[in-house]
């Protein structure tokens, strides 16, 4: 079977395109989540009414939002509780919330931990793979594994923590997704 020279000649044009299209930033559509607070939401995602986010987030303070894929496999969600810590504490803030995971889950390997500045303010970043194992004697439970990413500020007297969630074998996929979600917040 020959190959016509003008397919030779463009095949490397297709191929680079084609991978600048799969790398291509995710597309994100700007909103408000409080009068202070804007974030870059994944196209596709939709905000879960209140019932739904009682549902998946049992919890007395409920989260400011949450938004969901289509599968529901995938969310981010913004939450915010008073805090006594100020906006000088950031770095014992991130030792705290480091070991607080930690505990939480039966193994955690951090991908990246660090304090960053994202649009004029301050984060702490924590981005890591959670697996919760069964450990009762009699289960033959699969362990849960989650790819998450975890942002926290400060403003005043609150704390503001932004979270994307994924399942962990879909990291590859939702990485660059959760990076460019995190890095498009707006606080004022």
């Amino acid at each position: 079977m020959k190959i016509p020279a003008r397919f030779l000649r463009l095949a490397p044009l297709l191929l680079a395109v084609l991978l600048l299209a799969a790398f291509a930033a995710p597309k994100l559509k700007k909103t408000a989540i409080t009068k202070n607070l804007t974030v870059g939401v994944p196209e596709g995602f939709s905000a879960l009414p209140d019932d739904g986010i009682a549902v998946k987030y049992p919890s007395p303070r409920k989260p400011l939002a949450v938004f969901s894929n289509s599968s529901g496999r995938v969310d981010f969600s913004v939450a915010q509780k008073p805090s006594t810590f100020t906006s000088r504490d950031y770095a014992l803030l991130l030792k705290i919330y480091k070991a607080s995971i930690q505990n939480m889950y039966s193994k955690v390997e951090f991908l990246s931990e660090d304090i960053r500045t994202i649009n004029k303010r301050d984060f702490v970043a924590l981005e890591f793979v959670s697996t919760v194992a069964d450990t009762r004697r009699t289960s033959n439970l699969a362990p849960i594994r989650r790819y998450q990413m975890v942002q926290y500020t400060i403003t005043g007297d609150q704390l503001t923590v932004f979270t994307f969630v994924a399942p962990a074998e879909e990291q590859p996929q939702w990485q660059p997704t959760a990076r460019a979600v995190m890095n498009s917040i707006v606080m004022k």
